[in-house]
């Protein structure tokens, strides 16, 4: 009868040992038979204490030279097999694990490795299968290689419970709980995976597997800079941990140090000799430098071994599309909406390439979503205004270039949807333990205008997930949607508290703002850019508020550092551009960046003040004031515009038109430039 994951783990009650000693312990018995007996042990035992202080590469090099001073030594091959499973090498572990076996070694020791070893080669049936074979004294281990073949599997609270029966008889196993806290990390447990990950740790220093987990966590948790030190301490133990290389350097990437994460490929080849991961960032370094084929040989290298994961699937897909085959690229993008469908980067690169294929209507299925969005970008929403004028609904493609055009939008937002509440009930109704079905059913309420039983949606979902920042999130946005923006403010903060990632500061910053709480949002924004220097959301919101407050020369520097990575085409830096170099009283620059962002978006109301703004500046008033009338326009509501062409008006003499402007800026309660308004308008005898 095949022994289930929970069965030894109740069997292993009095008798389980720890997981990596249990295994060494039991083999120490043995002896070499060859002639370099004393070699051979030295060399073993070295590696076995290696291994225990989380050594790995160091480990293996001592266990390999005890196979060469005695090649017949089947527990020498044994350890080695230990050494390539701590190491993911399932292929070479269960080839040591065959020549131990030949050698004589007693293999009814080895069932809990060999299903590791299946596990590792993407075959967790088997796994399950094999541990259920293991001895008592192994059956912690047993049991943590089928919970994770549980979770490779999907299934994900079975991987849980059976970890918690070990956990139950053993609590201080460090490798229990670095498994629990991965487990937990991917059912989007969050908290609990920080609290397991924390506990791993706590219970052996040593345990890289936790502290390169503790590292994932807290790159989520504060930023990209407080977690370098985590996988920094993964790789004083061991400097050629390959996923601690391949996490720490993408997370170099990511925070700019470019070289230094070249440095951290070059290892992990090393470490790992064709590595797909490493050949993979290398990949996407030199795309961000603009070197495609490049980027293409790179990814060629990776044979193929990782184009199902998400950030294969967008570099590929990238990467095709640059070169032309745009067939190839829809199949790669599509595929990455596939799994991850509030991907907002994936569906609006599908939706361009499917518009541009001649699908409008497959583009109108792929980016209504994002463009129901409050927040939805101009690019998305011009993208779909050309979709429907595709299919002949020309009504609706104009008021998506109405939206494309307004220069200001809402703060970061849940998706939007167009499935009916009824429909939204039904799902939700149907699976109460779908936390996604649920988020989609609040939104429901939330359109349907009933915002107290989306509050109460979301706050009972929050209870049941406290670890997952999603619930709060949800909590947040409710509260927002009601105006009770401190309150939203304080459901974003327990979600930045388990993970501070862009969307969740962005709602915190707007809510805090929305709040009053201007300085106290500049502090949350600082946090986030101290921790995530290159993000180009964080660094817009940053050179916008650098601009009201008159800080020119940083504006500047900010603002210059983002075209330098987003290029010349992006209408609306070049209009803050234009703002912030003619606040710094260089004219002749920020007239030029004016006329650009103008050349770029004529129907944008920004760009179009933007110019217009600098044509003023320079002492061109007829030609500002019909830029300046035009922008006013097209966005009446929008206070800075009308100041702009009140100040224009007052000039040249056309007082009642400047007071009208004037005043209508004023009736914004969130005009900032309120004490100069005032003091024209009192001039004006207004």
């Amino acid at each position: 009868m095949r022994k289930s994951p929970s069965h030894l783990a109740a069997k292993a009650i009095g008798a389980l040992a720890v997981v990596a000693s249990a295994i060494l312990i039991a083999f120490a018995a043995a002896t070499p038979a060859g002639a370099d007996a004393a070699d051979a042990r030295l060399n073993l035992a070295q590696s076995l204490g290696l291994l225990k202080t989380g050594n790995i590469s160091a480990a293996r090099a001592h266990a390999q030279a005890a196979i060469k001073a005695d090649p017949d030594w089947g527990l020498a091959h044994a350890v080695m097999a230990r050494v390539y499973l701590a190491l993911g090498d399932g292929i070479a572990a269960e080839g040591e694990l065959n020549r131990a076996k030949a050698a004589g070694f007693d293999i009814n020791r080895a069932h809990q490795l060999y299903a590791h070893a299946w596990l590792l080669q993407g075959d967790p049936q088997r796994a399950i299968a094999e541990a259920g074979k293991a001895q008592p004294r192994f059956a912690g281990y047993a049991v943590r290689v089928g919970a994770r073949a549980l979770a490779a599997q999907g299934d994900l609270p079975g991987a849980q419970r059976a970890l918690a029966k070990v956990l139950s008889v053993a609590p201080n196993d460090s490798a229990a709980w670095s498994d629990l806290g991965r487990v937990r990390y991917n059912t989007g447990d969050i908290a609990g995976a920080i609290d397991a990950a924390a506990k791993a740790i706590d219970l052996d220093g040593n345990n890289i597997e936790a502290l390169t987990l503790r590292g994932e966590l807290v790159r989520g948790q504060y930023g990209l800079v407080a977690a370098l030190p985590w996988f920094e301490a993964a790789l004083r133990h061991d400097a050629y941990y390959h996923p601690a290389l391949i996490e720490y350097a993408g997370t170099l990437g990511d925070a700019g140090r470019y070289s230094d994460m070249l440095e951290a490929t070059r290892k992990a080849l090393a470490a790992r000799p064709g590595s797909p991961q490493a050949f993979y960032l290398q990949a996407v370094l030199a795309a961000r430098a603009g070197n495609f084929d490049l980027a293409r040989a790179l990814m060629e290298r990776t044979a193929g071994k990782i184009d199902g994961l998400p950030g294969a699937l967008l570099l590929g897909g990238t990467l095709s599309y640059q070169a032309g085959a745009y067939e190839q690229a829809i199949e790669q993008w599509r595929q990455l909406v596939g799994r991850q469908p509030m991907n907002i980067t994936a569906r609006r690169l599908l939706g361009a390439a499917l518009l541009r294929s001649g699908d409008a209507k497959g583009a109108l299925d792929i980016l209504r979503p994002v463009a129901l969005r409050g927040d939805a970008d101009s690019y998305t929403l011009s993208l779909v205004a050309r979709a429907f004028e595709r299919t002949g609904e020309r009504d609706w493609s104009g008021k998506f270039l109405d939206r494309a055009a307004w220069p200001m939008r809402e703060g970061s937002t849940p998706f939007g949807s167009d499935d009916s509440l009824p429909i939204l009930t039904n799902a939700a109704n149907q699976a109460p333990d779908d936390p996604v079905l649920r988020l989609g059913y609040l939104r429901g309420l939330i359109d349907a205008g009933d915002s107290g039983a989306a509050l109460a949606q979301a706050q009972g979902l929050a209870r049941d997930n406290p670890g997952a920042p999603a619930a709060h999130l949800a909590v947040g946005d409710v509260l927002m949607v009601m105006g009770r923006y401190a309150d939203a403010a304080a459901a974003y903060r327990r979600a930045a508290d388990i993970h501070f990632d862009e969307p969740t500061m962005l709602r915190a910053v707007d809510a805090l703002d929305k709040a009053g709480h201007r300085p106290e949002a500049a502090n949350v924004l600082a946090l986030f850019l101290s921790q995530n220097p290159q993000n180009i959301a964080g660094q817009r919101l940053a050179a916008h508020w650098q601009i009201a407050g008159g800080e020119w020369d940083a504006a500047i520097e900010t603002l210059e550092g983002l075209r330098q990575r987003v290029g010349n085409r992006d209408s609306a830096l070049l209009a803050e551009l234009a703002y912030a170099y003619m606040g710094d009283d260089d004219d002749e620059t920020g007239l030029s960046y004016a006329k650009a962002a103008y050349a770029l978006a004529p129907m944008n109301p920004a760009t179009t003040d933007a110019y217009g703004w600098a044509l003023y500046q320079t002492g061109e008033n007829g030609a500002a004031l019909q830029l300046l009338e035009k922008a006013a326009s097209i966005a009446p509501e929008h206070a800075e515009l009308r100041w702009h062409l009140g100040q224009a008006y007052a000039d040249l003499g056309r007082k009642p038109e400047a007071a009208t402007q004037i005043q209508a800026a004023l009736a914004d309660p969130d005009f900032a430039d309120r004490e100069a308004a005032q003091a024209v308008l009192k001039t004006l005898g207004a």
